[in-house]
């Protein structure tokens, strides 16, 4: 087993099995984790329909209740250390992310990264269909991280990223201590503390066009107040 693609879900009846399917079609055989914090509206039902036609590709834990994306992605990330994958993967749920740019992001990691990150920040990269309120949000959030941790990635908070296993056996999973945005800033910070090589490749940033977005003010807070705090992280 070598790519597994983690994806959190919450409410994503709309999304969840198109976006499984189109990663299933791609070269490469990459496999898919569903961690689902319980949703209502049966996303788990629709994905244990679809591991009936590819069970050894398709795999879901279920969650008792909405815990927060970091939590998900940490749980994830055990459960494809476990499991012996090397290049582990975030996406979203609903089609922000283009599934095809996993195949840069494995590219990445196989010339070199240990961290690639799928950046909307960086020359190439954009984003589509964000009010320009977000945009600003998102960009001086960015400024914001990089001026406090000195960190040298453009978009610290993105959530599609791959990871080389060896990255997440040596990043303290028990100790990641933020949920929502501040846990892609945390991630990124412990790994580039440790050593790693972070590298960045651009991509194009859609918003959602089925389902709702997860995005509270206190996901936001949260990352600004973090940064702080993170600086006095020693892995």
């Amino acid at each position: 087993m070598d790519k597994l693609v983690i994806i959190p879900t919450y409410n994503e009846k709309e999304n969840i099995s198109k976006i499984i399917l189109k990663v299933l079609s791609l070269a490469g055989n990459y496999h898919v984790l569903i961690v689902d914090d319980g949703s209502p509206d049966g996303t788990a039902d629709i994905v244990k329909d679809l591991q009936k036609k590819h069970p050894e590709q398709i795999h879901l834990l279920q969650r008792s209740g909405k815990l927060g994306l970091g939590t998900a992605y940490i749980t994830g990330f055990k459960w494809a250390l476990s499991k012996d994958y090397q290049y582990i993967f975030e996406m979203d749920a609903d089609f922000s992310h283009n599934p095809d740019d996993l195949l840069r992001l494995h590219q990445a990691c196989v010339a070199g990264a240990d961290v690639a990150i799928g950046s909307r920040y960086i020359h190439g990269g954009k984003v589509v269909n964000w009010p320009w309120d977000r945009i600003f949000i998102s960009k001086g959030g960015a400024m914001y991280t990089r001026l406090i941790t000195w960190m040298p990635v453009s978009d610290p908070t993105a959530g599609f990223v791959c990871y080389r296993r060896e990255v997440l056996q040596r990043i303290p999973l028990d100790k990641v201590e933020f949920i929502g945005y501040a846990f892609q800033i945390e991630m990124k910070y412990r790994a580039w503390k440790l050593g790693f090589k972070l590298k960045e490749v651009p991509i194009t940033f859609i918003d959602r066009t089925e389902g709702q977005s997860k995005m509270t003010k206190g996901i936001v807070q949260e990352a600004m107040y973090g940064v702080w705090k993170m600086r006095k992280f020693t892995n």
